[in-house]
Parts: structure tokens; sequence; C-alpha cells
């Protein structure tokens, strides 16, 4: 018997291995997966303007990266509190407009050397609803009165157009992965939220079907068709649990990750692991030895970044020896 209706698994030539370098932009989904993927040591930079939601601003954001054009004091508003801009997330705002204005170019930098080196993007839509001030589209409205916007969704054909504008600009060259955040934003209402998604989700078929650098991978199906279950979410009901972003991690590597990757990910994972432990006696022979044993570990998988954990366990030989 079947209790659920399992998604197909995804088919593509786009693969994702140690030697690829990604940038991941977008809604929680980019934010999630990049985690994932930092944590298992692949390289991979994730919104570094913060967390965008509509594919208006993620566009924006990634030509201000092409453009490397620094942030002026004119673009920044002021509420009193904070000096902020809006193309930036509430991150990025600080108390003082020089603070503001050195993260938001540190953050544009990041942006611009991550896009240079990338060859693989991962571009999560989250909403299309957008929120205009001055007919410009903001990435964050940052608690502005409503009077200030006008709000609207974008329309399929807008969506496409600007995505093909910047995945055959900016990421010529490059292989992209659309998704389309699972997170459901209530704000818009039920139907809203369902309006939007269908939006996004059609795009991103039409821009799969256009662009042969361009593939879709189903996060949304996944949580609302496979998994489809408020388990599987937060204590919001609009987040997914830790258990769904698992799941959807498991469903990622089998999909996108190369040969290589996934043979060594488990032993990857068991090093990093390894890091996190806390020994019982730490000054023990057993945990020197554990240590050491570690260190091997990583000799034998030169090409991954274990810095830090190879500091930690040196550290702790010489400090107990």
């Amino acid at each position: 018997m079947k209790f659920r209706t399992e998604i197909e698994p995804l088919v593509t030539d786009l693969r994702i291995g140690y030697r690829n370098r990604i940038l991941a932009i977008g809604s929680c989904f980019a934010s999630h997966i990049a985690d994932r993927l930092a944590a298992a040591k692949f390289h991979v930079v994730k919104n570094p303007s913060g967390i965008l939601f509509n594919p208006l601003s993620i566009a924006e954001a990634i030509r201000s990266y092409a453009a490397a054009q620094p942030v002026t004091r004119q673009e920044l508003g002021f509420d009193g509190e904070l000096w902020y801009h809006f193309d930036f997330h509430g991150d990025l705002s600080a108390p003082t407009a020089d603070e503001a204005l050195q993260r938001m170019n540190a953050a544009r930098q990041a942006g611009a050397e991550a896009l240079r080196t990338a060859d693989r993007v991962i571009l999560t839509l989250g909403s299309a609803w957008v929120y205009e001030h001055d007919g410009h589209v903001v990435a964050n409205c940052h608690r502005r009165p409503a009077a200030e916007f006008s709000r609207r969704r974008l329309t399929v054909d807008e969506v496409v157009e600007s995505l093909t504008e910047i995945i055959e600009g900016p990421l010529a060259g490059k292989r992209t992965l659309l998704t389309v955040s699972p997170v459901r934003h209530l704000g818009d209402g039920l139907s809203g939220n369902a309006a939007s998604k269908a939006t996004l989700r059609l795009a991103a078929e039409i821009l799969t079907e256009r662009l042969p650098q361009t593939v879709y991978f189903p996060a949304f199906e996944i949580l609302l068709d496979d998994l489809r279950d408020y388990r599987f979410y937060a204590d919001d009901l609009v987040h997914p649990a830790q258990q769904a972003i698992a799941y959807l991690w498991e469903r990622f590597t089998e999909a996108l990750l190369d040969d290589e990757a996934r043979r060594l990910l488990p032993e990857v994972e068991a090093i990093v692991a390894a890091a996190a432990h806390r020994p019982r006696n730490p000054r023990s022979e057993a945990h020197r030895t554990f240590c050491r044993r570690q260190l091997e570990r990583i000799a034998a998988l030169p090409g991954i970044d274990f810095r830090a954990e190879s500091t930690l366990f040196r550290q702790c030989i010489e400090i107990n020896s």
C-alpha cells in the first residue's frame, strides 16, 4: 500500500561537485540549501544582500553585483533609528549611515566576487507580489508605512522577461537552478499566495523550456505534494520543519550532486560531526587518538576545505600533549 505520492526523481545533466563554485540567491529555501551545502564543505555564497523574495529584486541584486557600483549615501533612507536601503535586507541596516554603507558595500563586493567565480547559481523565487516605492520595486519595506507603497502581483511575462535578461546576461555561461520556495506567504492570504506561487511556477516552467542552461528543482512540490502534512511544518505552519528541510536536502543531493560528491559526502559529514563532538575527557589519550584519526581522514580528502576542523583537532592534540 502507498500512503503518499512521491515526486519522481529529477533527471538532469546539471551536476554540483566540490570543484564547483555556487551562488545562492532568493528566499529562505536558498538559504537553507546554501547552509546545507556550506556545512558539507561545498564552495557556496548565499544571499549577499540578504534574503530576497520577489524575482525583480533578485534580478536587480544580480545586476548590482555585475556592475559592482558602490552604494552611495543618497540611496539610503533613515527612519529615526536605522539607515536602510530598499534593495537590501534589514539585516544590513545600521544606526549610522557610515556603518550602513560599509555593510552594504561589503555585501555588494562579496556578491560581485561570488558572481565572478560562480559556475552554478541557485535562484529561489518566493513571491510574485511586489511593493513599489516611487515606481521602484523594493526588496524590503523596512517597516515603512504601507501608504508609501503600491502593491501588485507580477505577471508571468514580467517574471520570465526579468529572469531571462539576467540568465542570458550576467549569468551567461553558468548553470542556473530555479526553485520556487515552499514557504507560504500568509500575509497575501491563502488565495493570494496560491496565485503568487502559480505565477512563479509557470514562469519557471517557461524559463526551463526556453533556456537549456536552466533547470528546475521541485522543492515546492516536494513539500506540498510529497510530504503534504502539517507535521512537516514549523510551529508557524508556514516554514518547513527541520525534518522537511532534511528530506529536501536528501532529494537535492540525490538529484544534483555528481558521483564524486555523493561518494565523499558521508565522510565529509562524519568529519564535521566529529569536530562538533564534545569529549567526556578532553585530556585523555583516547581523545588525542580520536583527533589524530580525524586528521588522517582529512588528509585523505585533500580537495576539501577542512582548515577549521584541522586547526581544532591539532589544538586538542597540542594542548593535551
